[in-house]
Parts: structure tokens; sequence; C-alpha cells
């Protein structure tokens, strides 16, 4: 890929009736990636009502004008019923529902070499009778890929140091996480990693935490089995196996996250290049302690580069001129970083 190249990405909107139209519109208010071709999949129409809005809030932050952005508008059926800011129902949900499937569809056939995803709600997903447990699961099926994971990545403001958390299991009950660990889950998962931090971060010999599943990491089979039994036999396999990977654990999930805590304040220069978590709160609970307003969702596994704030719709604030677009900013900056980084385009 030429150097002048330009990079291709595509902007969802999110659930239109949440805050995702206006984190875009701020986001792209100041032309930051001027090596980068940006186009809003979303709803013209959504976007110049948010405008609007947000010029009658008198809102400090700079915010784009939707006569200045590429958008590809996609067209929604009307049998869904109107969309209200601040009021997610069926009819946002298959609004957001058709944003992806329409950035998807045009990032498979060429059109662009990533997508940054608008946050949406689950629930409007299901009420419009899509039954995904998030965007993740419909960008792997439709992808057609198997193994795919959630890594977080946040950039810490305070020493430049780079957060990556990549969760074992996602959107289940908690009651379920025991029994969906395995062995072979971790390897998927764990593979999905040391090639995403090469590939991706340039790192040939990561050094990875994997946490462990109860607390003190079992107590040596007094708090819970799952270490004893399998969990560090796994792990000494894999360490063979992945020589000259450096894989610690199972650290107790209590103090695994000191050390990154200190690197994000610059007081550790020894944290670990990633963290493998079992499940969800175990690992996004620190992340968005850390780094709510910054960090990023990204999905591994994929032919194409995704990334997505690590916030939700927040229909509570919607219209009101009050949402922070910091997270989109870096969601745009990590999109731009990973294809660079897999094509060697320049995006200075």
């Amino acid at each position: 890929m030429n150097l002048n190249d330009k990079i291709k990405i595509a902007v969802t909107l999110g659930d239109p009736a949440g805050i995702g139209p206006e984190v875009v519109l701020k986001a792209l208010a100041i032309n930051l990636f001027p090596n980068c071709d940006l186009t809003v999949v979303g709803s013209r129409k959504i976007l110049q009502e948010t405008y609007k809005q947000l010029q009658k809030c008198e809102v400090k932050t700079p915010f784009a004008n939707p006569e200045n952005l590429q958008i590809l508008d996609v067209e929604l059926h009307q049998e869904w019923g109107k969309i209200t800011t601040g009021e997610g129902n069926a009819a946002s949900g298959a609004a957001s529902f058709a944003y992806m499937e329409t950035a998807i569809a045009r990032t498979l056939a060429g059109e662009f070499q990533g997508i940054v995803t608008g946050p949406i709600s689950k629930t409007c997903w299901q009420t419009a009778g899509y039954h995904y447990p998030g965007q993740t699961e419909l960008l792997a099926e439709r992808s057609g890929v198997k193994r795919f994971g959630m890594l977080f990545v946040a950039k810490s403001p305070h020493s430049g140091w780079l957060l990556r958390t990549l969760l074992a299991t996602t959107h289940i009950p908690l009651c379920q996480v025991s029994a969906a660990l395995n062995p072979e889950l971790l390897s998927v998962k764990l593979d999905l990693l040391v090639e995403c931090l090469r590939q991706d971060f340039g790192l040939e010999k990561p050094r990875i935490a994997v946490a462990g599943l109860n607390p003190h990491s079992g107590e040596n089979g007094q708090l819970g089995n799952e270490e004893k039994y399998w969990l560090i036999p796994w792990l000494e396999t894999e360490r063979d196996r992945l020589h000259p990977v450096q894989l610690d654990g199972p650290i107790p999930p209590d103090t695994m996250w000191v050390k990154p805590g200190k690197a994000w304040y610059g007081k550790d220069d020894n944290a670990h290049d990633a963290y493998l978590a079992m499940y969800h709160d175990q690992g996004l609970i620190p992340v968005k302690l850390m780094a709510f307003d910054r960090a990023v969702n990204t999905t591994i596994g994929l032919p194409f580069i995704r990334t997505s704030p690590d916030h939700g719709t927040a229909f509570d604030i919607a219209g009101k001129g009050v949402a922070d677009a910091s997270s989109a900013i870096a969601a745009l900056e990590l999109a731009a970083m990973l294809v660079r980084q897999r094509g060697n385009v320049s995006i200075s």
C-alpha cells in the first residue's frame, strides 16, 4: 500500500436516539486525521437535527457541520416508527442495526479498511427483533470468523503507557462464567491476543498477565478448583507452546491490577504488555476506573480493523450537548494507528 494513500474508515452513528450522533459531530469537528478519509454511516437527517440541537444548547465544545462531512445515508423503513432523542425504542434499534449492516457490507467489499462504531442499545436491538449479544458478535458473524475477541485499549494521558485488556468471556451471566471457561477457549483467546500484539502493536515477545478466576487464584483449591485442576496446567503447557512469549499467572484478580494502575500514572515501568481477564467485569471495572473517558473497544480476529468508544448510549443526557467525545476520538486515533500498522500507511 502506498504511503500517500488515505486510510478509509467508516464511522457509524450507533443508536440515533442516544449520544452517538453528538459525539460523532464533536469528534469530527477538528481535523485530527488529515490523511484519513472518514465516512459517517447513518442518517443525514439525524445529524442535521443533532447539529441544530447543539447550536440551541450553546455548546462550548466544537462540533462539525454535517454539510462538511462525507455521509453514507442509510435508508430507514418507516414501519419502525419515530426516533426520538433520549428515548431508545425499536425504531432506534433498527436504525443502528441498519447502520452496522451497511458499514460491514461496504468494508467487506473493500470500500473501507476499518470501522469505528458508535454505541448501540442491546435492548433496542432485541426490541427490533435482532437477537445478538452485541455489535462484536454481529461483526464476527458477517465476517465469517469463529475466532474473535474483545480487546480494550487505552493510552494514559499521564504516562503514555498503553493498557491492553482482553476478555476471555464477554456478555454472559456471571453464573455461567465457570462453565464457559476451559483450556480450549483460553488457547483461542491467547492466540488471538499474541497475534494482535505482534501484528497490530509490533510486540514480537509480549509479556502477558493471566488472571485467576477465583479469589486469591483459588488458594490451592480452598476457594475454588479451576486454577488447581486445569488453569495452572494449561498455563504451563502454553508457556512451552508460545515461547518466547512470557505468560505470568494465574495472578490473583485483586492484585493483578496494581501494576497497571501504577503504570497508568507513570509510577511503574514494568507493567505487562497485555492482560487476559477471565470475565467481563473482572477486566472492565479496572479499565473503566482508569480510563472511562478514553478506553477503546477493539474487536480482534476480524479481517479489518474495528474500534468503538467504550461507553453506552447515555439516553439520559442525549440532546443536552454535554456528551464527552474523548473516547470516540481515541477510537478514531486507534483505528487509524492499527490500519497504518497493518498496511504501513502514514497518518501524520
